[in-house]
């Protein structure tokens, strides 16, 4: 017990010795568990990534604390001599604050959480960690309508959640209204063409529409706002070139999101050819 009390007086008397101690211990200790959660397996499920998470913001935060009351005298001096400088301090470390502040702002305002898909400025993709300074997310491609992870990580500064809005994608996990257009440039009566286009879309849509109407009323209560609905959409507008532009909305499955399109361009491609044969369009 002597020993024991020894030791103590030892380390207190040493608090850069025993802080080191202190910090070995936690970083090994979330080593180990982190490596418990994650296991074997090659790809992390949405629950291990929120354990994960838990484990390291948890680990930092209790890490804190104890230094804090470790070297809380230490502290309380330093505050007192640094008075006269305070504000040189806080400009300096403007962006820490920031960074801190707009993890609190997180937090409260339960923006997104791991596992939703969100967009911040030109990055989007789905949330894999957060802590009290960043964001780290899986880039996910959805400026060219593909909707597939890039292989790139994005650590975004939580400081930008001041800067840049938040837009939480988490709907089209699943479900995605999909748009794409298709440029025509002989100037030609395609509305004709608009009612065999849109059957062929509803052939094509005849194994997951129930579940799409389904979903699409879920998100418009969820949101509290009249969606466009799940039912496809063509309009034809004209450039100022004189070409003529089809556009499409589709609500599908976000995994099928590139095949459909690629199926609704070969109907159309097929319907005006038929429509339209060479030798006409050479006469017009």
């Amino acid at each position: 017990m002597e020993r024991l009390l020894l030791v103590i007086d030892f380390l207190l008397a040493h608090k850069m010795i025993f802080s080191v101690l202190i910090i070995s211990f936690i970083f090994l200790l979330r080593h180990f568990m982190v490596k418990h959660i994650r296991g074997d397996i090659a790809f992390l499920t949405e629950d291990q990534r929120k354990w994960i998470s838990r484990t390291k913001n948890g680990s930092f935060s209790f890490l804190l604390i104890i230094l804090f009351i470790l070297w809380q005298s230490e502290i309380n001096e330093f505050a007192l001599s640094v008075t006269a400088i305070a504000v040189a301090i806080v400009v300096a470390s403007k962006e820490i604050i920031l960074c801190f502040t707009g993890s609190i702002q997180r937090a409260s305002s339960r923006s997104f959480r791991i596992g939703d898909w969100i967009e911040v400025g030109s990055l989007s993709g789905e949330v894999i960690e957060h802590n009290m300074m960043a964001t780290v997310i899986q880039e996910i491609d959805l400026h060219h309508g593909q909707y597939d992870y890039t292989g790139k990580t994005a650590t975004l500064p939580n400081s930008m959640f001041f800067t840049y809005p938040v837009k939480n994608l988490n709907f089209m996990k699943r479900y995605v209204y999909h748009k794409f257009f298709i440029c025509v440039r002989d100037f030609v009566n395609l509305y004709p063409m608009l009612p065999e286009l849109l059957h062929k879309i509803d052939v094509h849509s005849e194994e997951f529409i129930d579940v799409a109407r389904r979903y699409n009323s879920v998100i418009e209560k969820h949101a509290g706002v009249d969606l466009p609905g799940s039912e496809p959409h063509i309009h034809i507008t004209t450039t100022s070139m004189g070409e003529q532009k089809v556009y499409y909305m589709i609500f599908c499955p976000t995994e099928k999101a590139s095949h459909l399109e690629q199926l609704i361009r070969q109907d159309f491609m097929e319907a005006y050819e038929k429509r339209f044969p060479k030798e006409e369009k050479d006469n017009l």
